[in-house]
């Protein structure tokens, strides 16, 4: 009988080691019933359009003081306005305060043959305007109802990315 104690004792810290490591694990952005929004509803709260991110967000990270970190599973390039060439990098960053995104990095737009960086989201009415550096251009918030493919791996048969580059 003494030896059945030490094992329950084991058995019993065991237990309590796995609610221990379950309690303490985040919970994840998963659209899966958890209450953690995720990345598109996240914009929404900070007065932005979901369609500015595209599809593929893996995950992200927003601090307190609202700077954030996006994660794509690689580069992502999109027609922008069928105009704009854009490069979201595999991690983006920046600030976000309602209305405005700021100190950004990863996110490009081609302007001949030349990548220069967006630094800059801001959003006025029903536009978004896009620094770089001291230029910027505006666009109409319809631009963004929808989040856009990336070239590449928006996992669309070819048909159906065809149909949607033809809109």
């Amino acid at each position: 009988m003494a030896a059945t104690h030490p094992l329950l004792l084991l058995l019993l810290a065991a237990a309590a080691a796995v609610v221990l490591v379950v309690a303490a694990t985040p919970a994840a952005a998963s659209g899966n019933g958890t209450s953690t929004p995720t990345a598109y509803e996240m914009l929404e709260r900070y007065d932005f359009p979901r369609g500015i991110l595209p599809v593929g967000v893996e995950g992200y990270e927003l601090r307190e003081d609202g700077s954030f970190e996006v994660y794509f599973p690689r580069d992502c390039e999109f027609m922008l306005a069928r105009t704009w060439l854009v490069r979201y990098g595999a991690r983006i960053a920046g600030a976000a305060a309602s209305g405005r995104l700021t100190s950004l990095q990863g996110v490009y737009v081609k302007v001949l043959f030349v990548w220069l960086p967006v630094g800059e989201v801001d959003r006025s009415g029903d536009t978004l305007s896009f620094y770089i550096g001291p230029v910027s251009t505006s666009f109409p918030l319809s631009d963004f109802a929808h989040s856009p493919h990336c070239r590449g791996y928006d996992h669309l048969p070819a048909a159906a990315a065809a149909a949607a580059a033809a809109l």
